[in-house]
């Protein structure tokens, strides 16, 4: 689709308030299309203020809808987190599951305002533009979806930031030329991802990243500090005695971990479209919470609940990854991870230090499968260790006829 196959169309653009926002929206409003802006507020830690993102995006002649997600947002991040729904690199899918949350956010409101088109900042090289594009089909299949970046008319107009900052200026619209930018960020309440620019070559250190939500192992405090988690049926309920609703819970989280230097990796991703990506990404609170919850899961999982699990986590990171948080698959897979969770209830204590987490104990878990006396390897009044035997000699019929067999190698 082409800006010239917009006019009489209403119009739904997804802005940040950026360069690319304010340029598509004035482009469009010049070409004569019926323009409404929106942005998601997802608790992003860049943009304390929400209200800012309409107020840079005023001089383009279009109103902003600002549109509150962040309690579905925390919601979204606990569900990624029961999961432990990490991609590639082990980093968690923040971006991924944002764009979930946006879309379904953002969709209802512009078809409450009679929108029946979606407009997305998307590039034509990256997973966005299939996430955008893929949950607009899947939630609102009779709204159009308009990628002005895949648009050949702003393509040629609009080749680079340089073309765009004239162009706004000569409207007189602020363009904020920023110069030597080294890595772009894209930030939510589960984390921050920066890429692009100095990051898209191997040769340079993730390090060069300033993070926004914490800070470098290295530059955290020289001495550990213990943290209290407790969680309820696979969700975090409360952090050091207090109990906390998703939200506050997300952002407490993000807090303590990130003063700790505590969830920031490096990944060389494999993109929906084919290509590899590489990023660095900050997720303190989802890596805490994760962590944490990972004890509990190990107390009271059996071995073939954990099979289970280690099955349905990846698959729920590629689905999040890929645009498929809604698809039937992911929510079966979400709802058997909702049962292998149900008995993970406990209070975990972990100590941090220098982006490390030490697991200190676990209590109060009343589904936890693990008895001292059975592991003990001292006399004990547990597993009697003479029982054992029966089993070893049943476990030899098979060993014994495979090595006789010739299949043992």
């Amino acid at each position: 689709m082409t800006i010239n196959e917009l006019k009489g169309a209403k119009v739904g653009v997804c802005v940040s308030g950026g360069l690319d926002s304010k340029t598509v929206t004035r482009r469009l409003l010049d070409a004569g299309v019926d323009v409404l802006c929106f942005t998601a507020d997802l608790a992003q830690p860049d943009e304390p203020n929400i209200a800012a993102v309409a107020e840079r995006m005023a001089p383009c002649g279009a109103e902003t809808v600002i549109v509150d997600l962040k309690a579905e947002m925390a919601a979204a991040c606990f569900d990624v987190i029961m999961a432990r729904a990490m991609y590639d690199g082990g980093y968690w899918n923040s971006t991924g599951i944002a764009r979930a949350v946006t879309v379904r956010g953002l969709v209802a409101e512009m078809r409450r305002r009679g929108c029946a088109v979606l407009a997305h900042g998307a590039t034509g090289r990256g997973n966005d533009q299939m996430r955008f594009e893929r949950y607009t089909n899947v939630l609102a299949p009779d709204m159009r979806v308009y990628a002005p970046w895949r648009d050949p008319v702003l393509l040629r107009e609009f080749p680079g930031r340089k073309q765009m900052a004239d162009y706004l200026e000569k409207a007189g619209i602020p363009a904020f030329r920023t110069a030597g930018k080294r890595y772009s960020t894209d930030a939510n309440l589960a984390g921050i991802s920066y890429e692009a620019e100095d990051l898209e070559s191997l040769s340079t250190p993730c390090t060069i990243v300033e993070p926004q939500m914490g800070v470098w192992p290295r530059n955290a405090p020289d001495r550990s500090e213990d943290v209290v988690i407790r969680f309820e049926q696979g969700k975090a309920a409360a952090i050091n005695g207090r109990k906390l609703d998703p939200l506050a819970c997300m952002r407490e989280a993000n807090r303590i971990a990130g003063r700790n230097g505590v969830g920031l990796k490096n990944a060389l991703e494999n993109r929906i479209i084919g290509t590899k990506s590489r990023g660095v990404y900050e997720a303190p609170g989802m890596e805490l919470l994760g962590h944490a919850l990972l004890q509990v899961y190990q107390a009271v999982m059996d071995r073939r609940a954990a099979d289970l699990f280690a099955s349905l986590s990846p698959l729920v990171a590629r689905q999040v990854y890929d645009g498929r948080a809604f698809d039937p698959s992911t929510r079966a897979a979400m709802a058997a991870i909702r049962e292998l969770a149900a008995p993970a209830t406990g209070t975990v204590t972990l100590s941090l230090y220098k982006g490390h987490m030490h697991f200190a104990s676990l209590g109060d878990c009343p589904g936890s499968i693990y008895n001292e006396a059975d592991s003990s390897m001292e006399a004990s009044a547990g597993l009697n260790p003479a029982a054992a035997q029966g089993y070893a000699e049943i476990q030899s019929v098979e060993a014994k006829a495979l090595a006789k067999a010739g299949q043992i190698r």
